[in-house]
């Protein structure tokens, strides 16, 4: 591992290593395997190596670090050859967390690089003491801070290096499926403001960078500010960024054309703002969006244009947050791998995206993070780990949030039919049921009040109150954290079954039966009335039958009448909300859960759809009916939890259910909910065996439902009382029989 000797630390010049070396003949095949500390961008004979972003990705990087594995032969000559290293600071040791707390230099702070050329099976180059280093035209880089570029400068290696100690057994081949860049984004609208800079407007709230092209003379220069909104009167505004300069700033050499997109960062923006300064020509300008998961795999379209949006809208989300890791947004002085956002929307990443390898990965980071007490962390890769930020204690171990140790492995196995996930996870899961239990020593938790004391949870973060003078009720944290006391338990004795851990599954039924139990006595009424009456803990107590059997005729009264009385406007947060549809479906509510989804009053999915939103907000609030900004210390445009509702759009509207004795797609179960507003309903998904295609459409009383198997995927139309006068490929079948399908094309037809 070799440091440039001229690197003078984080938020300085960027540098690179370099060597030279003779190729006699040239090799049938030639691999690069490639790695830093930092990040890197390798170029041989002047030619970059790749299309990879942002390599070697981000890790907890003192447990491992990927390498990355490149055909170049093509890129050799005979005769003398040259390979740079750009070395980039990267998620290594350029500022992580918000400007109260900033961390620097988590995981180092020195920027270095290891690389081997293997020919023909022999070693044909290393990194040792005989390479150079000098400085790049990257005069500051960082995650936060955006790109500075000084294409005057010449590359020149003058300088030597310094040999790290490292280990390499910390090396791992990428884990993960690279970030690459999506189809380039025109600008769609451009406009000037009163200081003269010009404004572009792309259309599309993206992770991504910019890209153009420029001309002019030397020492001339180009601003680019971003932004995901505007202010009255189209005014530049990402105040929400916070202390996140993300910025590009470039000063032209004035050789001819100049094309320049940064290497070593990416931003969250829909807007941008550029200066031009000195004698310089602005020839084109384009948005390139970037993302691990480039390629769809599912998709969804319904007769309300606004619904099909917000499928659009998720997928972006997705796509911009899911760059290396699953972050809470890509754009300001955060973007971190909050366990609680990944852990709600896992289900839903899977639909719309082949997320398996991504957030197995992850999984790892979370579970090197994972405390010896066995929280799990808030975020990861978790720099406070190393770097504890202030003194609110820990940041692990909430409710909601360390679950996704749980529920991410299984949403696995479901999808993919991932075994394997589950065997590395299941230690991690014991450690966190342990702890769990040992919050307030028994079935109920009862966290403290105080952020960071030890059991901590942040409840049904972000759920909405309605009038602040008279607030709708809201789950307490007591509630909401046993609530996941139960689900994640009962889950792990399922998964603990799969695994053959037959003591394990025993254990943990016993609990399973000791927190439902206490869950009857500590929060429900004589009356069948839930402690807080709020559509939380209705929604999650119904889903996950904690709804005691003699209690469920009251309890639906009292859910029907506390979604009622908010005429439809959602009353769930980040742990509520994924929730809430699937529960009033599966209740037979298809009334209610019609109009609620199809509300378009804040808090509601489509109004933030019809405020012109092309990803999903954080807050249900984000911008107010009047337009006004909320609170943009804590206002991100682009967030991904909330999209968590097109799984149910995949497995109640479509009624494509997974199920887990036919995990991995190889047997579903169709039970389509017919919410007559949305008719028609259109969806598909990509799966290891081919494609899954169904479809509905409602006329009068009469449904036709469509559906396609690819061999290896055998399918069962869930038996149904709503459900009268079904066929299935033209023979009438009974409505109280399950219908088993073989692969191809069937057309069942049946009357609600």
């Amino acid at each position: 591992m070799i440091a440039p000797e001229i690197d003078k630390g984080q938020g300085t010049a960027g540098a690179f290593v370099q060597t030279s070396w003779q190729v006699d003949s040239l090799p049938s095949t030639a691999t690069l395997r490639i790695s830093a500390l930092g990040l890197y961008r390798a170029f041989i004979n002047g030619e970059r190596v790749g299309d990879d972003l942002l390599t070697p990705g981000w890790t907890c990087y003192d447990d491992r670090i990927a390498y990355q594995a490149y055909e170049v032969s093509e890129l050799l000559h005979v005769g003398e050859n040259r390979i740079e290293i750009w070395l980039g600071d990267g998620w290594y040791r350029s500022q992580l967390l918000w400007a109260s707390n900033p961390i620097f230099n988590c995981w180092g702070d020195r920027v270095a690089a290891i690389a081997e050329i293997e020919a023909d099976g022999a070693a044909l180059l290393v990194t040792d003491a005989s390479w150079k280093s000098g400085f790049s035209p990257v005069t500051r880089n960082g995650i936060y801070f955006g790109e500075d570029y000084d294409a005057r400068i010449i590359p020149r290696a003058e300088a030597g290096i310094d040999i790290l100690e490292f280990d390499k057994g910390l090396l791992v081949p990428h884990e993960a499926d690279a970030v690459k860049e999506l189809a380039p984004l025109a600008p769609i609208e451009q406009w000037q403001d009163a200081e003269g800079r010009r404004l572009y407007d792309f259309g599309q709230n993206a992770g991504a960078y910019i890209r153009f092209r420029v001309s002019g003379k030397p020492g001339a220069s180009i601003r680019v500010e971003h932004s995901e909104i505007l202010g009255p009167d189209k005014a530049f505004d990402n105040r929400n960024y916070r202390s996140a300069r993300a910025e590009l700033r470039y000063i032209l050499s004035g050789e001819g054309e100049e094309t320049y997109a940064p290497l070593f960062t990416f931003m969250g923006f829909r807007y941008a703002r550029v200066t031009l300064e000195g004698d310089v020509s602005l020839l084109s300008i384009e948005m390139v969006p970037i993302s691990s998961v480039p390629v769809a795999t599912g998709g969804i379209t319904t007769g309300v244009a606004a619904v099909n949006r917000l499928v659009e809208n998720t997928i972006w989300s997705q796509r911009s947050n899911f760059i290396e890791i699953p972050t809470d947004c890509p754009q300001r002085d955060e973007r971190l791998g909050w366990t609680g956002d990944a852990q709600v929307f896992a289900g839903t990443a899977c639909w719309l995206a082949d997320s398996e390898r991504f957030l197995i990965k992850y999984l790892r980071d979370v579970m090197h993070d994972q405390r010896e007490n066995g929280a799990v962390p808030h975020f990861s890769p978790d720099p406070t780990r190393l770097h504890p930020i202030d003194e609110r204690g820990d940041w692990a171990g909430s409710t909601g949030w360390g679950d996704a140790i749980v529920i991410i492995p299984w949403q696995l196995y479901m999808h993919y039919g991932n075994r394997e996930v589950l065997a590395e996870c299941f230690p991690a899961m014991i450690k966190w049921l342990d702890y769990l239990w040992g919050i307030s020593n028994g079935p109920i938790i009862r966290p403290p009040a105080e952020w960071g004391d030890h059991g901590f949870t942040f409840g049904d973060w972000l759920q909405p109150v309605g009038d602040n003078r008279k607030p709708r009720p809201t789950v307490a944290d007591d509630c909401a954290a046993t609530l996941y006391h139960f689900i994640s338990t009962q889950l792990t004795a399922r998964i603990a079954r799969i695994l053959g851990r037959d003591d394990e599954a025993r254990r943990l039924d016993e609990r399973v039966q000791q927190i439902r139990a206490a869950f009857r006595t500590e929060f429900f009424a004589p009356s069948g009335r839930i402690a807080h009456n709020d559509q939380t803990s209705w929604a999650l107590a119904f889903l996950y039958d904690l709804v005691p059997d003699d209690y469920k005729d009251a309890g639906k009264v009292y859910f029907r009448r506390v979604v009622e009385e908010t005429d439809g406007v959602i009353g769930t947060g980040f742990i509520g909300t994924p929730a809430l549809l699937p529960a009033l479906t599966r209740l037979g509510m298809l009334d209610l859960a019609e109009k609620v989804f199809l509300n378009r009053k804040v808090p509601g999915w489509l109004y933030q759809v019809e405020r012109g939103a092309t990803s999903i907000w954080e807050r249900w609030d984000a911008i107010a009916e009047d337009g006004s900004i909320y609170d943009p210390d804590m206002n991100s445009y682009n967030h991904y939890a909330y999209g968590a509702v097109c799984q149910w759009l995949f497995e109640d509207v479509a009624g494509l259910k997974l199920t887990a004795e036919g995990a991995g797609f190889s047997h579903l179960e169709l039970d389509p909910a017919i919410l007559p507003a949305l008719s028609p309903v259109k969806a598909w998904h990509d799966v290891k065996q081919g494609r899954i295609e169904v479809e509905w459409s409602l006329e009068g009383d009469q449904v036709t439902y469509r559906v396609v198997l690819p061999q290896g995927v055998a399918a069962s139309l869930k038996a149904s009382s709503i459900r009268s006068n079904v066929s299935v490929n033209g023979q009438s079948v009974e409505r109280q029989m399950n219908i088993s399908l073989k692969a191809g094309e069937h057309i069942i037809t049946f009357s609600i």
